[in-house]
């Protein structure tokens, strides 16, 4: 009996949509992170710091436009195809809009490296990587067109072929080195045969490119479009900018090796991220679930206090990982060039020790439908990140600004998160005070032992301690309430 039910309800996950296109996503991210971090590995170690950085900062600029390139448009496209009657013309108008928007941002992109950099190698990068704008604006359309059709398996099958084809690319740097300017050009065909993949296999019987040249688009129906979603282009753009403009002011003030720095940081940072962020992709279909019901303040209790346990520890997990390893770790990968990025790396990694919550803490705003709020707070966040970063490296010409100003602009944004939450009678100030206390504490007395004990030992030793008084708080617990 208890065999049949088991089986019965695997297969109604397993042939759920919504299932299935999550296990896709979720093994696809894992598969081609991997890939582009070996690719990213290759290069740093085949081309000097010089080469290195002018490619990352090409990149960088490109990042930086194609964050707005796409105006937000994706979630009004799926409702809007959900709801129309003329799904062709509806798809030919959303193509064409993001052709346009493509090419003006790809020249917003080479304008802004010629603007910003006097660099020859880093226009030339720029004005080659740059394409790749275009390219995903076009890919961006056949994406979310998957989306509402629930064939997100197509986009992902596709991107897991791009990245190894990248892989590859990498791989035939050890046989030769050819100019970075050639290896952007080689990505840049690699990024032409995705299109065209997505285009041939990627794409549903909507998408039809002879329809898409003879369509007419009302530029005042794109403007009231664009006006009534730009909170959406403000949320999306807000993190990449937050990123990326840490390589820019790096790049004006600093030094080409500091570019490089920063970025292997991040490199690490970004994968960090990837679990909260996947597993931020179940839990708040689950809190939208909870706080839409009249009794969430006592059904959201235990569910929100286990799951914001449960990402504060692995913020610490990666931290202290961190801070034990990675002066083994990132000289391996990266050559002894880089011998000096660990201290950065660890700088930046006091940042992850908030990230998470603050991921958890945003969802829980949005699914009290306080979008424009998480918004404003974002863009406070920000402005914060700018004014130290911009004060720190006119006094310090030092790396080290750049991450701690990242870290105290996102202590202020949970900060602001909590409050509002305490308002909301969510979370109460204990709650608050108690994850700061801990943290802090935590994190010093990891330090503290770091100098005295060697890292392998600590590391572990340290987590078999805080799992020991897990397990045994939680057992006193249960009896206490066994007991009453």
């Amino acid at each position: 009996m208890l065999k049949n039910k088991l089986r019965t309800i695997y297969r109604e996950k397993v042939q759920s949509q919504l299932f299935t296109n999550s296990f896709w996503g979720i093994l696809s991210n894992i598969f081609q992170n991997i890939l582009f971090s070996i690719f990213f590995i290759v290069i740093a170690r085949k081309y000097n710091t010089s080469d290195f950085a002018n490619y990352i900062l090409a990149n960088t600029l490109y990042g930086f436009t194609l964050a707005f390139s796409s105006l937000g448009l994706g979630q009004w496209f799926i409702r809007e195809l959900m709801i129309s009657d003329d799904k062709q013309n509806l798809v030919n108008k959303f193509f064409k809009i993001q052709i346009i928007s493509g090419v003006t941002f790809y020249m917003m992109n080479v304008i802004l490296a010629y603007s910003l950099y006097a660099n020859q190698l880093i226009r030339n990068l720029s004005l080659l990587i740059g394409i790749n704008v275009i390219f995903d604006n076009i890919i961006y359309v056949i994406k979310y067109i998957n989306i509402a059709e629930f064939e997100q398996r197509k986009t992902f099958i596709i991107l897991t072929i791009e990245a190894l084809l990248k892989f590859v690319a990498a791989c035939l740097l050890f046989i030769s080195t050819v100019p970075i300017e050639f290896l952007a050009a080689i990505l840049i065909l690699l990024r032409f045969i995705t299109l065209n993949l997505f285009i041939k296999i990627g794409s549903s019987n909507l998408l039809n490119l002879k329809s898409v040249l003879f369509v007419k688009v009302d530029f005042n129906e794109i403007k009231r479009v664009i006006a009534s979603n730009w909170m959406f282009i403000v949320i999306g753009s807000s993190s990449v900018i937050y990123w990326r403009v840490g390589n820019i002011l790096v790049s004006k003030l600093l030094s080409l090796q500091d570019v490089s720095n920063y970025e292997i940081s991040f490199k690490f940072f970004s994968i960090a991220e990837i679990l909260p962020v996947i597993i931020s992709t179940s839990v708040f279909p689950m809190l939208v679930k909870i706080y839409g019901t009249q009794q969430h303040a006592v059904i959201s209790h235990k569910f929100y206090k286990t799951t914001f346990l449960a990402y504060a520890t692995y913020g610490l997990l990666a931290y202290t990982f961190i801070f034990s390893f990675a002066d083994t770790i990132v000289p391996f990968l990266f050559g002894d060039k880089y011998v000096n990025t660990s201290v950065y790396c660890k700088e930046m990694f006091l940042t992850i020790l908030v990230f998470p919550t603050a991921l958890l803490q945003a969802n829980l705003l949005i699914s009290l439908k306080l979008e424009k709020t998480d918004m404003w707070l974002n863009l406070i966040s920000l402005m914060f990140n700018f004014l130290f970063c911009f004060i720190g490296l006119y006094y310090f010409k030092s790396l080290s600004v750049v991450n701690y100003s990242i870290l105290i602009s996102f202590i202020i944004f949970h900060i602001f998160q909590d409050y509002i939450l305490i308002v909301k009678k969510i979370i109460s100030i204990s709650h608050a005070l108690y994850f700061y206390i801990f943290m802090i504490l935590l994190v010093l007395l990891y330090q503290y032992i770091s100098l005295f004990v060697i890292p392998i030992i600590l590391y572990f030793s340290f987590w078999i301690f805080i799992l020991s008084m897990y397990l045994l708080f939680t057992y006193k617990i249960k009896i206490i309430n066994g007991k009453s």
